[in-house]
């Protein structure tokens, strides 16, 4: 801090007179100076040690190179039931390359064009003992391939792994592409991340009932169970799947051991309130007569539901985390006691029950995890196999070669046909814990390349979509933002909850006590920051429930936060400068103790600041930038602290429809429907998120001139003006791609389809000029609808035996692939190939192309949520034009902006209009103008001014048709536009006549099958209101299934018309006289026969008018 200047001009004397008079801060004069640094360099290093998909990939690696190996070493051993003497034991087990045979390398473009699965080899080093004619002989194979492994793309057993933008290039690769999904049959697929409850955690919950429960699902590398504690009627119970029925908790503790209820008493603790619920538990034991361990176990077997008796069930599957060492149940009974406390104190408490929501009871399950549990599954039920194949090759009486259990383990196809069948379906079945979920594995949205990034970033909630819960769908607020241990064995029951001491907990395990837990966290915390434990390590200390959770178990959402000391930054200048220089990277800034990163469970103990000038002294962190609370979506709005809040939601949904860019080899691509913008842009006015992603090099929109005014009376309700004049000019033209394939099949029998020269001349050659001599369409053709793509024709006939002799032509029938597009509109065949799939067939596919220019009804939308059609397409000389003879390409109406609240867009405009006049793009990042990463408004004004602007981005304008000066000032500059995918072309829809439904001769339904509009009831109740009664005749009959029905006046039955007698005739009365025409619908008409089906009778009576 600096002196004044009066004072420096005091002369020594007066100083020393008056220096014992005024009080100084010696403290405040010494602290170190503060000084702002920018910290945002440190996000894109960040994300070059991280990413944005690096969980993914981090996840299968580590599957990849550790638990595979995890998980064959535990079930390393097949030894044969029958003769104990012959087994197969793995000694090794890796993942080779990507590969369609051990030699025939493949890269995943490859994969993508031909329908294969990107995949490599699974090799296992074996040692077996072969048997032949009473002989053994131990023997040891190197490399033996036992399935295959998918691959995820830029993991570390892709061939992409490593490499830079040339080499990436040359394997027909886009640089920006972030990996982590498989291809599978050439289909992208990804696994993404699952939110499900925290795993060995006790969760205080209610059920349905308002029922008080503790519930622990148990996970571990053998079992995986859940044990639910529940208090019914004052009395508690255990709800175990081994067990029959409820099963009184007090029996359970007698059957760990814990014979003594004062010592149960003294674990859950000596309090009143506390020993007045747990006394009808133990009345309930006492009425059942269970005093003993002996009796406790005998009456746990009477209730239980497998073979395996109530002691292993206790000490396996119940609390399934909690090991039992040497049969002693102590840490059981221990953990159970803490459960019991809790849901004490939440009967007394109800704010004391768990937030199922709390990020911190969650966990992440990533592709990894889901891919070792199945592979684990997929492996035992091999091992199982080979086993029951060895014993059933011993019990053979003759055996014509030996018995070789290497052969038997490579016969057999159930890891590469199971892991292939998982993640195509997404349909997800592991046997050993009865779990059955679909939706595990999704396609990999390309629509857009912001799109693609928010699919691979998106968390999964596990619960019930159809249920209408307003809890997992809201906002949480926590989405935001070994040392002097007392072991328990020492202790009694009586000192678990003195007022003195916390539980220490690992991993949801019970480690032991400790008296002070300030002093313990911050000890753990500086080991965490001197680099002695995991950088991920999580310490929180709860004064609520009066523990020490530490966590170091995965799927923990974790952020980096700079370290603050008594108000003072970490990180200083200097830092940054050797940041920028190259000479430190983000692993140096957590290794020397300047960044680290929390957990959502830890933060709870942090005061974290957004800037640095809100630091106090009892600040802990400090955010690295704010805006990074938004995620990739959101992070392309500039300015949305600026908006209202559901506007930049509704964008997070729209702009993963925009059109644009996907990827730097999206020409060489054959998806089944691409979009792609033929002119994008990047926006003028961008944020730091769009640099970070790479979207402003795959961008998604242009920039249009916005005049905000009313034209027309075509603008109401968010419709837009458009100049035809800018259309001309390219502005919102796309090319819309579509893939249309065919397989030219192999039967068993060596017979197969044939693809046959196109007819030049006679009838339907009209359709097939398009094609090739060899019967496939040409590309650069112009094709329109119903042309024919492949003149093939396909085997019918069944069981044809192979022979030299040529299959009759009766034996074919025409399989001929016709191009299904919008009536009127002609199209180009881009692009054919011909590929082999991976049964050996002859793949064709075709890529159709489709220039489309805006028309009236297509969908455009800004960053700000503010979606419109297209209202009206008007000439340029019509249009407005501004003083300097500017004219907009839109033109928006007024009235969008105050119920919307958009601010943003307007702040947009201005900045967009100054960066335009000064060649600079500016910038709009969330929360950005403190710390300078977003310009303020009264710089974009000083701009605007400066080249000759109104400050608030006004200008003179005039009419287009009268050429006179508007009397008002126009708000017009440019705004970034998405052009969305819904197109009225692929959405309009109507028919005069068309097909109709064999079964209730009414039309069809759906656009694809050329359907009718349907009148509904909604649509039948207005036209019964405005009493028109002879359209409704009209349209529920006449246009939809008249039918001539002969009713019989007698018995009211319906009868046929007999074309012999010219009349009508009754069935049940065998007469033709007493029946009337009369017009129906032939729906009712099946009612009623269906009816009849059922022996019941409707008659109708007829009445003369």
């Amino acid at each position: 801090m600096r002196l004044k200047q009066e004072d420096t001009l005091l002369n020594n004397n007066t100083n020393n007179l008056y220096m014992s008079e005024i009080p100084v801060d010696k403290q405040k004069l010494a602290a170190p100076i503060k000084s702002v640094v920018d910290k945002f360099q440190l996000l894109p290093e960040f994300l070059k040690v991280r990413g944005l998909v690096k969980q993914h990939l981090d996840s299968f690696n580590y599957f990849v190179n550790t638990g595979i190996k995890k998980v064959v070493s535990a079930n390393d051993r097949i030894v044969s039931y029958i003769d104990p003497g012959i087994y197969l034991r793995f000694s090794d087990v890796r993942i080779g390359n990507p590969s369609m045979t051990i030699y025939e390398k493949i890269n995943p473009h490859t994969c993508r064009l031909a329908d294969m699965t990107y995949a490599a080899p699974i090799f296992a080093d074996i040692e077996y003992v072969q048997e032949s004619h009473g002989q053994r002989t131990r023997l040891e194979k190197k490399n033996v391939v036992m399935g295959r492994m998918p691959i995820m793309l830029r993991s570390c057993r892709c061939v992409l792994y490593g490499k830079d933008e040339a080499e990436l290039a040359r394997l027909g690769e886009c640089p920006l592409d972030p990996g982590g999904y498989f291809i599978i049959n050439g289909a992208e697929k990804v696994i993404p991340i699952r939110e499900q409850l925290a795993k060995n955690r006790i969760i205080i919950d209610a059920d349905n009932k308002g029922n008080i429960t503790a519930s622990v699902t148990s996970i571990s590398e053998t079992i995986k169970s859940q044990t639910v504690i529940q208090m019914d009627k004052e009395k508690i119970y255990l709800l175990l799947n081994q067990f029959v029925k409820k099963i009184p908790i007090m029996v359970v503790m007698k059957a760990m051991g814990m014979e003594s209820d004062q010592e149960v008493m003294q674990m859950v603790g000596a309090d009143p309130c506390y020993s007045a619920l747990l006394l009808p538990s133990m009345e309930e034991c006492a009425c059942i007569g269970i005093y003993t361990q002996e009796q406790a176990l005998a009456y746990l077997d009477t209730k239980k539901t497998q073979e395996r008796g109530a002691f292993l069930i206790l000490r396996d599957i119940f609390l399934a985390n909690v090991p039992v060492r040497c049969n002693n149940f102590r840490p059981k009974c221990l953990y159970v006691a803490v459960m019991l406390r809790r849901m004490m104190e939440a009967t007394l408490n109800k704010h004391a029950i768990d937030d199922k929501d709390y990020v911190g009871n969650k966990h992440l399950e990533l592709s990894g995890q889901l891919i070792s549990l199945l592979f684990e599954d997929l492996f035992k039920k091999t091992i199982k196999k080979v086993g029951d194949n060895i014993d059933k090759a011993l019990a053979a009486i003759s055996r014509s070669r030996a018995l070789d259990p290497s052969r038997l383990l490579c016969e057999l196809d159930i890891i590469s046909k199971g892991l292939q069948w998982t993640l195509s379906t997404g349909n997800l079945r592991i046997n050993r814990f009865r779990m059955q979920s679909k939706g595990v594995t999704q396609i990999l949205g390309r629509m857009s390349f912001i799109g693609t990034l928010g699919f691979m970033t998106k968390v999964s909630q596990q619960f019930d979509k159809s249920r209408k819960v307003s809890g997992p769908r809201a906002l949480h607020p926590s989405q935001c933002y070994c040392l002097g241990v007392q072991d328990m064995e020492l202790l009694s029951g009586k000192e678990l909850h003195t007022p003195n001491s916390f539980l220490v907990m690992l991993n949801g395990l019970i480690l032991g006590k400790h008296r002070r837990p300030q002093h313990f966290a911050n000890a753990l915390r500086k080991l965490r920051r001197a680099g002695k434990i995991g950088e991920f390590v999580s310490v929180f200390v709860n004064e609520k429930k009066r523990c020490v959770y530490i966590s170091s178990d995965g799927g923990r959402v974790c952020r980096p936060l700079v370290i603050v000391d008594k108000g003072i930054s970490r990180i200083k200048e200097h830092h940054m400068k050797e940041l920028l220089d190259g000479v430190r990277t983000f692993n140096d800034f957590l290794g020397d103790g300047l960044v680290e990163y929390l957990d959502v469970n830890e933060e709870n103990n942090a005061l974290i600041a957004l800037y640095e000038g809100e630091v106090t002294p009892e600040t802990t962190h400090i955010e690295i930038e704010p805006f990074t609370i938004l995620g990739v979506n959101a992070g392309l709005i500039p300015y949305p602290h600026h908006n209202q809040s559901p506007r930049n939601t509704y964008q997070c949904a729209m702009g993963k429809q925009a059109m644009g860019n996907i990827a730097y080899n999206q020409l060489c691509r054959m998806d089944t429907l691409l979009h792609i913008l033929v002119y994008p842009q990047r926006p003028l006015v961008t944020t730091r998120t769009i640099e970070l992603v790479g979207y402003d090099k795959l961008g998604a929109g242009q920039n249009a001139a916005v005049a905000v005014m009313s034209c027309s009376g075509y603008d109401i309700e968010d419709a837009i003006v458009m100049n035809k004049a800018s259309l001309d000019r390219g502005f919102g033209r796309c090319i819309v791609m579509k893939k249309y394939s065919n397989i030219i099949q192999k039967s068993e029998t060596g017979a197969s389809d044939s693809i046959l020269r196109p007819q030049r001349t006679g009838p339907g050659s009209e359709k097939m000029q398009i094609l090739d001599d060899d019967g496939i369409a040409a590309p650069g053709e112009i094709i329109r609808p119903n042309d024919i793509l492949l003149n093939k024709v396909s085997i019918h006939t069944k069981g044809i035996p192979v022979s030299s002799e040529p299959i009759m032509d009766s034996a074919y029938r025409p399989g001929k692939q016709l191009y299904k597009g919008p009536e009127g509109e002609s199209c180009v065949l881009d692009r054919v190939a011909l590929s082999s799939d991976q049964k050996g067939n002859l793949s064709i596919k075709f890529l159709i192309r489709h220039t489309r220019r805006p028309e009236l009804g297509d969908k455009f939308s800004s960053r700000h949520g503010q979606k419109g059609v297209c209202g009206i397409i008007i000439q340029q000389e019509d249009f407005p034009f501004s003083e300097r003879g500017i004219c907009p390409d839109l033109i928006m109406n007024p009235h969008g902006f105050p119920s919307r609240m958009t601010v943003g867009k307007m702040i947009e405009l201005l900045g967009g209009k100054a960066g335009v006049s000064c060649g600079r793009f500016h910038y709009g990042s969330a929360f950005g103008e403190p710390s300078g990463h977003a310009d303020k408004v009264e710089t974009i004004s000083e701009t605007l001014i400066k080249h000759g602007f109104c400050y608030n981005g006004k200008d003179f304008i005039y009419s287009g048709i009268t050429g006179f000066p508007l009397q008002a000032y126009i708000f017009m500059g440019p705004i970034y536009y998405q052009k969305l995918k819904h197109m009225v072309l692929d959405k309009m829809h109507a028919r005069g006549n068309g097909p109709r439904v064999m079964l209730t001769r009414q039309p069809t339904e759906g656009r694809a099958r050329k359907g009718g509009l349907r009148v509904g009831e909604m649509e039948r109740d207005c036209l019964i209101a405005y009493g028109a009664s002879m359209l409704i005749y009209e349209r529920m009959m006449l246009f939809s299934d008249p039918y001539d029905a002969q009713v019989c006046r007698k018995c009211g039955l319906i009868g046929y018309y007999s074309h012999k007698l010219k009349t009508g005739f009754c069935s049940s009365c065998k007469i033709g006289e007493n029946v009337s025409s009369m017009k129906l619908p032939y729906a009712c008409k099946l009612l009623i026969q269906e009816l009849q089906s059922m022996n019941i009778v409707p008659r109708l009576k007829l009445v003369e008018p």
